[in-house]
């Protein structure tokens, strides 16, 4: 048996040359013992029997997770990998099926090195001996992974602390990083370095950051085992944070300050009375000042409601567009267009009607140049309901129309299924009928030319039964 001894330094780049090397000769996988001893072996062989050459090519994938594998501590490693590649080779397993119990053995290895080059990641804790004088401030750390990984992790560190000298021994080799270049040794001391006042830094921030309320100790030893504690200077806190963890939570929980409802905190909404000396007259006045909600801090102007007070029908809307923000008067932009339109056409006179909307400030997000309107949510409409139900107050419409879920969400309380309740009457709560329509915005947005056309005959027939309440 033809036996390859493979450095325990860049033993992934040499298992790689010789694998390519014995399947260019047709050396079969049972023909190859890999090792990485330098023992004398009685019965080892320089050459094997030679068969049909084989041509390696492989995926990006297939290459990673290979000699990702190889990274791992189990002793065939070697000899698994280079009898997958010749099944490659020939065709006869395709790389990803798990089927194949020495393909899913080769697979789980990789995710076990992936495993532990990330807790390598997370886990080492650098010591400073940086000596009086130095140019390059100087760290030292030890770490103990269940595989020989510190090749393939080490990278990792040389770009995230490129800027000092470091060494990182582990059982199996010791990386050092000095001047800037990365160079690996078998390790000879196992001794782990002392602590410097680092530790005790990192243990105060550490204890400062651990929040008893989130405390979940299973997750919290599955994503930090204990095998990694003794490394680790915050790992003798917390078993203290641990054990204290329920009182500290019920203390912080104690001194918690009152908070309003959650659809007050979500929209920042500052509670204050009503104006007292709120009349039609100054009305805007009264409405470009509220700051209740953030929609108001960035809006241009607000946009109030406009017809005359004895209308028979008053029309809501959702919000005030671009156009309308900019104007200060309600739909005046593509959708107030529309509306007028079809309004006409249904006998729906405007000028008998009050028209406005559930939310009196543009809400949007921009987007370059543009404004891109968004939706209120259910917060911002509540504490602009106020507005609109003294509206109503002055007004007293025998009949409100309803335009959209923003609207029906104000008036009704509810905003679903308003395509499917579309042409119905409801009412609000002090028994107002509100009849619910589509918002003509919804029309102007539907791509399909039918589709939009029935639309808007719908649309218009709301409009028509609306109509009567004029006469």
């Amino acid at each position: 048996m033809l036996t390859i001894r493979l450095p325990r330094i860049g033993s992934v780049a040499a298992w790689r040359s010789e694998a390519r090397r014995l399947a260019a000769a047709g050396v079969a996988a049972e023909h190859v013992r890999w090792t990485q001893d330098a023992e004398n072996d009685l019965f080892a062989r320089d050459d094997a029997p030679r068969g049909n050459p084989v041509e390696i090519r492989l995926s990006k994938q297939a290459l990673f997770d290979i000699e990702s594998s190889l990274y791992h501590r189990d002793p065939e490693r070697f000899a698994r990998a280079y009898a997958l590649v010749l099944r490659l080779g020939r065709g006869e397993i395709r790389w990803g099926d798990r089927a194949d119990d020495m393909l899913r053995k080769l697979l789980h290895q990789r995710k076990e090195v992936g495993r532990d080059i990330h807790k390598m990641h997370a886990f080492v804790r650098f010591n400073e001996l940086t000596e009086p004088g130095a140019n390059r401030r100087a760290f030292a750390a030890w770490f103990e992974p269940d595989n020989p990984i510190v090749e393939a992790a080490a990278t990792f560190f040389a770009k995230r602390f490129g800027d000092m000298d470091w060494v990182i021994a582990t059982p199996y080799l010791t990386a050092r990083f000095i001047g800037g270049e990365l160079a690996f040794e078998e390790t000879v001391d196992n001794a782990r370095p002392t602590e410097d006042a680092s530790h005790d830094l990192w243990r105060t921030y550490y204890a400062n950051i651990f929040n008893p309320a989130r405390l979940m100790p299973e997750a919290m030893r599955s994503e930090m085992p204990k095998k990694y504690w003794k490394n680790l200077p915050e790992a003798r806190l917390i078993p203290e944070l641990i054990r204290t963890a329920p009182a500290r939570a019920a203390e912080m929980q104690a001194k918690l300050p009152s908070i309003p409802p959650a659809f007050a905190a979500k929209a920042g909404v500052t509670r204050s009375p009503m104006p007292q000396d709120l009349t039609p007259d100054t009305f805007k006045q009264h409405l470009d000042a509220c700051t209740r909600c953030p929609i108001g801090c960035r809006a241009t102007q607000a946009v109030a409601g406009q017809g005359p007070l004895t209308a028979r029908v008053m029309v809501v809307g959702e919000q005030p567009g671009d156009a309308e923000d900019l104007a200060g008067k309600p739909f005046v932009g593509p959708a107030g267009v529309l509306f007028n339109e079809c309004a006409s056409r249904a006998g729906l006179r405007r000028a008998e009607t009050y028209v406005t909307n559930a939310v009196k400030h543009f809400k949007f997000t921009p987007r370059g140049k543009r404004r891109i309107h968004q939706r209120p949510d259910a917060g911002e409409i509540e504490i602009c309901s106020w507005w609109l139900d003294l509206e109503r107050e002055w007004v007293k419409p025998k009949l409100i129309l309803a335009m959209g879920a923003t609207a029906a969400q104000s008036l009704t309380g509810s905003s679903k299924n308003i395509t499917s309740r579309r042409g119905s009457i409801e009412a609000t709560p002090d028994g107002t009928p509100v009849l619910l329509t589509t918002h003509p915005s919804y029309l102007l947005r539907l791509p399909d030319t039918g589709a939009r056309e029935a639309a808007q005959r719908q649309f218009e027939a709301d409009l028509r039964e609306a109509s009567a309440y004029l006469r």
